[in-house]
């Protein structure tokens, strides 16, 4: 949740290499870091939530309604090998996209993970976000050889998180496999 920090950072090679991939592939980063954003606060019908006004309406959710994105890359750090509060706020927060038509239906969408270690739960919280968003019938897309589930990232060298050479691979093969997806949906 730090503004421009290692998860930024990996979304931002994802996005890069999804725009070198093709010059139709139009790019935007939302980084949610240091942007107040509550969760789900409930409400008697999913269909008329009682949410409150804060950075998610006002930053967040004209950027993913008109229009709504073809494809979307999803990052979090991994905190005690789960994604942070604020991405799971992210995720409550987008049910709102659901009524009364699923708007991220059969869109693409790629997850990464920062972690402190090489194994510091980074899978586990790909896994979480893609439950979460299969709940919008998105089309869950992994990356190619060495990033099959999704981009895994290690922040190892006091937040240049462009030194973990296999983790910037991974996020630029999933911003390119986003892309194809895309692509090819938009063709259908």
């Amino acid at each position: 949740p730090r503004a421009g920090k290692t998860t930024a950072m990996a979304v931002n090679a994802a996005l890069a290499a999804a725009k070198e991939f093709d010059s139709r592939i139009i790019v935007e980063l939302i980084d949610l870091g240091g942007l107040n954003i509550s969760g789900w606060v409930g409400g008697a019908k999913p269909d008329k939530p009682e949410l409150p006004e804060d950075d998610f309406d006002k930053f967040v959710l004209p950027r993913l309604k008109d229009p709504v994105p073809d494809g979307l890359i999803v990052g979090s750090p991994s905190y005690f090998r789960t994604m942070s509060a604020l991405c799971k706020a992210f995720i409550d927060r987008l049910a709102v996209l659901r009524s009364p038509k699923l708007l991220l239906a059969d869109k693409p969408v790629g997850v990464l993970a920062v972690g402190a270690y090489r194994n510091g739960g980074q899978e586990l919280v790909i896994e979480q976000i893609q439950a979460a968003m299969l709940c919008h019938e998105v089309m869950v897309v992994g990356g190619k050889p060495g990033a099959h589930q999704g981009a895994t990232l290690w922040n190892a060298y006091n937040d240049d998180i462009t030194k973990d050479e296999f983790g910037m691979d991974s996020a630029r093969k999933l911003g390119i496999r986003v892309a194809e997806a895309a692509l090819r949906l938009a063709q259908k």
